[in-house]
């Protein structure tokens, strides 16, 4: 699993993009580590719930306006110079890893099984950790490493199990 990033590893500016600013930052994944380790320890502590649902997905941008780390306000410029379809491609990524999450924190919902909370993990886990990856590798590359639509898709695929074993809510 990908643990908490430093913050000191960011990438390099992207071409065109100020070099001032600093490059862009994997602080911003953090956030998503965090619900991933939520997630598979809700598969054995059902207690974990409680900090799930609190989780919310934030968007690059708004995760550095807020943050309180040195770097948060060069990694925001960095990432308002890139081309818009290099953020685009990325912020298409962050909705499918906010739409994975969100949907397996659904799953998790009590009364859930422990069986149930095993096979939410287990779905989740892989896919979540391959969408962090490539955001990394994105973000590590100053965003010249775009993201494919494959992986977008991959986890359409996981958040699709993740439904079909999920009990649909009445309305």
């Amino acid at each position: 699993m990908h643990g908490p990033i430093d913050e000191t590893r960011a990438a390099p500016a992207p071409d065109g993009a100020d070099a001032t600013a600093g490059g862009l930052s994997n602080d911003y994944l953090n956030h998503f580590s965090e619900v991933l380790m939520l997630v598979e320890l809700a598969a054995e502590d059902a207690d974990a719930f409680g900090d799930l649902a609190a989780w919310r997905p934030v968007d690059y941008p708004t995760y550095f306006a807020a943050s309180h780390l040195r770097r948060a306000p060069a990694a925001h410029a960095a990432y308002a110079a890139l081309p818009e379809e290099r953020r685009a491609a990325f912020e298409a990524l962050t909705r499918a890893m906010d739409r994975l999450a969100t949907t397996a924190i659904r799953a998790l919902r009590p009364p859930c099984e422990p069986e149930d909370a095993a096979h939410v993990a287990e779905v989740t886990g892989p896919a979540l950790r391959r969408l962090i990856a490539r955001a990394s590798a994105f973000l590590n590359s100053g965003g010249r490493d775009l993201p494919d639509e494959a992986e977008v898709e991959a986890a359409q695929q996981a958040i699709d199990r993740l439904l079909d074993r999920t009990p649909s809510e009445a309305g």
